[in-house]
């Protein structure tokens, strides 16, 4: 039973979309940045999300576990409105991993140590387990013989890597990337896509914002072009991508492709 006076920790609804964001708008300023976006992901799909810069990509992702605090919308995770001030946002955010392009790490911890804090803080889980997950995505992400050492001593694809795999151990039911590669130098991008890949082959489902086109035509279920804080075009990554309708998709395809 919950203590008077505190949210109940809300339950994903039976059925729902993963992520579903109605009109919803953001503003830093006079920079309107999101001017009315509509979009949805489904359970198991891997979405991705491309664009110029500037467009409103990674304020969308940041918007959907509430990192930017939108002005005017919906945001419904598993059918729960995370936008209600009445929700747990703590606890819906708790099933939402996120990786961003910089890595994020306790340089003063080491990659073990790294992947154990949250799991004690906020899963409240016993150091035994915590660590027994821990050295599990470790050795999903092809880093179990790095759990001692300390980022600073990891390329930028292991530091990336080890980052998802922190993601991971707190038993997520998605994952959202803020351009997961752009970081890294081109030979280690590879390593942190394949990693991706694995995610997406076991049904994780995933929004993914990236320049990585060969990706999203692999692995996505679904890509969207934004450019100037709307979405312009959405459909099957192949046939986006070989056969853009809009003008500015073709544009912005012919300089990237």
């Amino acid at each position: 039973m919950s203590t008077p006076g505190t949210p109940a920790v809300p339950q994903p609804v039976a059925g729902a979309a993963a992520i579903r964001v109605r009109a919803l708008h953001k503003s830093f300023g006079r920079n309107e940045v999101l001017k009315g976006i509509d979009f949805h992901v489904d359970q198991g799909q891997v979405v991705c999300v491309i664009g110029p810069s500037g467009s409103g990509k990674s304020t969308l992702l940041r918007c959907v576990n509430r990192l930017e605090e939108p002005d005017s919308g919906q945001i419904i995770v598993e059918g729960i409105d995370i936008c209600d001030p009445e929700t747990d946002l703590d606890a819906v955010r708790a099933r939402i991993g996120m990786v961003f392009q910089q890595f994020n790490l306790f340089p003063h911890m080491t990659v073990l140590q790294n992947l154990v804090v949250a799991q004690r803080k906020v899963l409240k889980r016993s150091k035994a387990e915590a660590v027994e997950t821990a050295r599990a995505n470790l050795a999903k992400v092809g880093l179990a013989e790095k759990e001692k050492a300390f980022p600073g001593h990891l390329s930028g694809g292991q530091q990336q890597r080890v980052a998802i795999a922190r993601a991971l151990s707190m038993n997520p039911d998605m994952m959202l990337f803020d351009e997961p590669t752009s970081a890294l130098d081109p030979e280690l991008v590879g390593d942190v896509l394949d990693v991706m890949k694995t995610l997406a082959s076991e049904g994780m489902t995933m929004m993914v914002v990236t320049h990585e086109m060969g990706f999203a035509r692999e692995v996505g279920d679904k890509l969207v072009f934004m450019d100037g804080g709307v979405i312009v075009e959405e459909g099957d990554p192949v046939e986006v991508l070989a056969n853009p309708r809009h003008e500015r998709t073709q544009a912005f395809l012919s300089k990237v492709l």
